[in-house]
């Protein structure tokens, strides 16, 4: 059974009215994080997409990137989705549980929060109602605002675009030092790793992009010392 039948599982059991918070209340005793963890990521999702008063088509499509949903799993996944649209419970009960979930990888929190830019910027604009909404969750996360703002940088298109941010370093340090920064920052985010800790495949889908957008900082600080 896909974890997305389970989740539509657990929502049989809903009263009428009752939203996808309800259902992750009664999942918060299950001893795998990855339900808890993919009905959190669905919450946010479908937060960060009514942030700016709308859900465009572009957006419920990001949301099906971030997820790669089978087509078998899209009823079920769809249903999820709308019940997090029309909740009315407030997001941060699903940063919160986020936060409490993964408080010592912060990797993966950071990871989601890629995510939720790539859904964010799907229509073609980052409207600021939708920074100040992944901004909340970077808070709730405990992200420092600096590394806030190094995944801001990769993954907004308009957002000042500076590889040595991206990858937490400065220009005055000696190349084998960034690289050694790059090595480590690929190490803790390469898919294999996170799948050998055992992290929901929706935490892995959201590493990859990550990796990208280190890889390519490391290729633009690397060319400009090449270049100097």
């Amino acid at each position: 059974m896909s974890i997305w039948s389970r989740i539509a599982t657990a929502f049989s059991d809903l009263a009428q009215g009752e939203g996808l918070s309800k259902a992750f209340e009664d999942l918060w005793s299950d001893p795998e994080d990855t339900l808890q963890f993919t009905i959190a990521v669905i919450g946010l999702s479908a937060k960060v997409a009514k942030a700016d008063g709308e859900v465009t088509r572009d957006e419920v499509r990001a949301f099906r990137e971030v997820f790669h949903i089978a087509e078998r799993d899209e009823a079920h996944a769809a249903r999820v989705y709308n019940l997090a649209r029309k909740d009315v419970t407030g997001f941060e009960a699903y940063a919160r549980s986020i936060a409490k979930l993964f408080r010592n990888k912060p990797d993966v929190k950071e990871n989601l929060l890629e995510g939720l830019f790539h859904i964010a910027i799907a229509d073609g604009r980052y409207h600021p109602a939708e920074d100040d909404y992944i901004q909340t969750v970077a808070q709730i996360f405990e992200i420092p605002d600096a590394k806030f703002r190094s995944i801001r940088s990769r993954c907004v298109p308009d957002a000042p675009k500076d590889s040595y941010d991206i990858l937490g370093v400065t220009p005055d340090m000696h190349l084998d030092e960034i690289r050694q920064v790059w090595r480590t920052a690929v190490r803790n985010t390469h898919p294999d790793q996170l799948m050998a800790q055992g992290l929901p495949e929706e935490a892995i889908n959201l590493a990859t992009k990550k990796m990208m957008g280190i890889n390519k900082a490391w290729e633009d600080i690397y060319e400009h010392h090449e270049n100097r």
